[in-house]
């Protein structure tokens, strides 16, 4: 019989995002928080169902470009002008698609789960700005990339989407397709070496 659990795309480097951890003394924890739901959610921002989805979620969703807003474990990252990303816990894609749905009636929505699209990594630590900078032309201080920030960029040539977490201990979400993961895996654990 065939093997049908799933195997993230970061699976064959947790050692090694491990071990850079361990050896960073601190300095930066690396880590795949693999399988969350990702949807992509489009529809007027401005029609009447904006109103609605975001009572149906528990959160508004953001309307200022590149920024985040999370109600308990749901996250909405601006993505467009109409687009947005929801990020949640692994298996409730399903439940989210219903309740936007539903929440949207007659509206036009465009609802696309994109979750084995990207795999996310964790980045934290003091020094995770600082790794973060080798490959990112962004300028990530915290005043002009603090919290609840987002953006698609490119990292070591990858594109991803970056996410500041809620505090600045709590590092970045780096959302990357999974077929550039164990690429953007190497080059984080390269440019880590500097830290090890």
């Amino acid at each position: 019989m065939a093997d049908t659990a799933l195997t993230s795309p970061l699976a064959h480097a947790a050692g090694r995002l491990a071990a850079a951890t361990r050896g960073s003394g601190g300095a930066i924890r690396l880590a795949e928080l693999p399988f969350l739901t990702q949807l992509n959610v489009r529809f007027d921002a401005k029609g009447p169902a904006a109103e609605a989805v975001g009572l149906a979620l528990g959160l508004q969703l953001p309307l200022q470009p590149n920024t985040v807003v999370r109600a308990g474990e749901l996250t909405a990252l601006w993505l467009g002008p109409d687009e947005w990303l929801l990020v949640a816990q692994p298996g409730s894609e399903r439940e989210l698609e219903s309740r936007i749905r539903e929440a949207a009636g007659a509206e036009p929505v465009s609802v696309t789960d994109v979750s084995a699209q990207r795999t996310t990594l964790l980045v934290t630590g003091p020094r995770a700005v600082d790794l973060l900078a080798h490959g990112c032309a962004l300028d990530l201080h915290p005043r002009a990339f603090g919290p609840g920030r987002c953006a698609q960029t490119t990292l070591g040539r990858t594109q991803v989407v970056l996410v500041a977490r809620d505090e600045p201990r709590a590092g970045f979400w780096v959302l990357v397709r999974s077929s550039f993961a164990g690429y953007l895996a190497d080059w984080l654990l390269d440019a880590a070496t500097e830290y090890v």
